[in-house]
């Protein structure tokens, strides 16, 4: 199954695994996270993220940055070989969410899933009553969960 490893200005990165979690607690150890804290190097940040990688233990690894030309993108970039790994930029929690649910698909494939969620996760929303909701209620620690 291919890894996900996201590199993001901290506390992007673990904020978004841990909510990735939330949804889906078993895949934890597919999917991990690098911080790049403000004072660190880029050097640093290069090396943790070798680590990160070296942790995953996937053939396959699709990493996901935050912004375009920051430090955390260019990171990832250095570990992109265009084979083995894929990069998209701008993550977001839908982008993550679809990662995470079409691992088995090929890196390519995986890649563009996780485009087209990151694209369509972002709408604008009216000033309506929320949707999906039943008005029923749950056992205390029932959460519905939608992607």
């Amino acid at each position: 199954m291919i890894g996900i490893l996201i590199i993001a200005h901290a506390p992007l990165a673990n904020a978004l695994r841990e909510c990735a979690l939330h949804v889906f607690p078993d895949c934890a150890s597919g999917v991990l996270a690098l911080d790049v804290l403000p004072n660190e190097s880029p050097e640093d940040s290069l090396a943790k993220a070798r680590e990160a990688m070296k942790a995953l233990g996937a053939d396959e690894v699709l990493l996901l940055s935050d912004v375009f030309g920051a430090t955390p993108c260019n990171v990832a970039q250095q570990l992109n070989d265009g084979l083995h790994t894929r990069l998209v930029a701008g993550t977001n929690l839908p982008m993550l969410l679809r990662s995470v649910c079409y691992r088995h698909e090929s890196l390519e494939a995986l890649a563009a899933r996780a485009q087209a969620g990151g694209t369509q996760g972002v709408m604008p929303v009216g000033s309506t009553a929320p949707q999906n909701q039943t008005g029923k209620r749950h056992a205390p620690n029932h959460h519905d969960h939608q992607q």
